[in-house]
C-alpha cells in the first residue's frame, strides 16, 4: 500500500478545510471498507485520508414519525437495522444494508460510504432512491442538498466538489399505505456484487386495490444507479394486477442500459430487470398492505 497522511478532524469545518487544501488528492474515510481495499490494490492513490468518524454530525441516527430519518454519513449499517422503528418505516433500506458484505463488514461499512463510492452496483443506492432520500453536503460555500438519484455522475464519480463531504442522508417519513422492497441477483448468496439490483416503493390507495404512486430504481444496469421514472408512472392510479406490474417491468427494462461483462451479458441483465422488478413490486405491495 502506498504511503499517505492521515487526519482525524473533530469538526465539519476542519474536515472541509483539509479536503479543500488537498483537493482531488484527499479522500474521506468513514467505514473504510471500500477506500482501504482500493488503496491496498493500487486502484486509487491519495495524499491524505480524512477520518470523519470523530465528527458528531456524521454519527447521528435520529428518527421521528414527523421528521423522518436523518442518517449520518459515518453511521455503520448494523446500527440501522438494530433500530426497530427505523426498520419498520424503511424496509427497503433494511433489505439493502443487510446485504452489504457479511456481519463483520456491516459493523464498519456505512450507507454514506456506499453512496460516495458510487459503484453502479451499490446495493443501498436504489433503496435510497425509492425512499426519496436526499443528501446533505457540506463544503467551503456552506451546505447544499441533492437528491440521491442525482448524486452519482459515473462509476466512482459524484457531484462532490473539492472540499465537500457528505454529512448525512435524510429520508422523509413514509406516507400511509406505503411499502418498499429491495432485492438483487448475485451468483452467490452473500458477500457478492449485484449482477442486477432493483428497488421498488409503492403508495396504495386506502382500499388497497390501486396504486397511488410508485418508484422503481435499478442498479448495475447503467453507469450510475437509475430512477426508472417511467416505470413508476405506469402504475399511477392503476388497479393492482399482474398485467400492470408486467407493464412496469417492461418500462424498467426499456430504460436499463446494461453492458456485457464477466458477470453477465446485457441481454441477461435486461431479463433480470424484468424479473426483479416484478418481484420487488409484489414485495412492496405486500408490505404496504401489512402497514394498514
Amino acid at each position: 500500500m502506498q504511503a499517505f497522511a492521515y487526519a482525524a478532524p473533530r469538526t465539519v469545518d476542519e474536515a472541509v478545510s483539509l479536503l479543500a487544501q488537498h483537493g482531488e488528492r484527499a479522500r474521506v474515510l468513514a467505514g473504510g471498507t471500500d477506500i482501504l481495499v482500493q488503496l491496498r490494490e493500487g486502484k486509487r492513490t491519495v495524499d491524505l485520508l480524512v477520518d470523519i468518524k470523530h465528527i458528531p454530525e456524521v454519527n447521528q441516527l435520529t428518527y421521528t414519525p414527523g421528521e423522518g430519518l436523518r442518517l449520518g454519513a459515518a453511521v455503520p449499517c448494523h446500527k440501522i437495522y438494530e433500530q426497530a422503528e427505523v426498520a419498520a418505516a424503511y424496509p427497503g433500506l433494511i433489505d439493502a444494508v443487510s446485504l452489504i458484505g457479511g456481519i463483520q463488514i456491516q459493523g464498519r461499512a456505512t450507507v454514506g460510504g456506499n453512496l460516495c463510492n458510487a459503484s453502479p452496483a451499490a446495493d443501498t443506492i436504489p433503496a435510497l432512491i425509492v425512499h426519496r432520500a436526499t443528501c446533505l453536503i457540506a463544503g467551503p460555500q456552506g451546505t447544499r442538498e441533492v437528491a440521491v438519484e442525482q448524486f452519482c455522475t459515473g462509476p466512482g464519480e459524484t457531484v462532490l466538489q473539492p472540499g465537500e463531504l457528505l454529512l448525512a442522508l435524510h429520508l422523509p417519513p413514509p406516507p400511509p399505505h406505503f411499502g418498499a422492497y429491495y432485492l438483487r441477483f448475485t451468483p452467490r448468496n452473500e458477500m457478492d456484487i449485484a449482477v442486477v439490483g432493483v428497488g421498488a416503493s409503492v403508495v396504495l390507495h386506502e382500499d388497497h386495490t390501486r396504486f397511488a404512486s410508485a418508484r422503481i430504481a435499478l442498479g448495475a444496469v447503467a453507469p450510475t444507479p437509475l430512477l426508472a421514472s417511467e416505470a413508476g408512472e405506469v402504475l399511477t392510479d392503476k388497479v393492482i394486477s399482474e398485467e400492470h406490474i408486467q407493464q412496469a417491468a417492461e418500462a424498467a427494462q426499456a430504460v436499463a442500459r446494461p453492458i456485457d461483462d464477466m458477470r453477465g451479458t446485457a441481454e441477461y441483465r435486461r431479463h433480470l430487470v424484468g424479473v426483479l422488478t416484478r418481484r420487488a413490486l409484489r414485495g412492496a405491495v405486500e408490505r404496504a398492505k401489512k402497514e394498514a
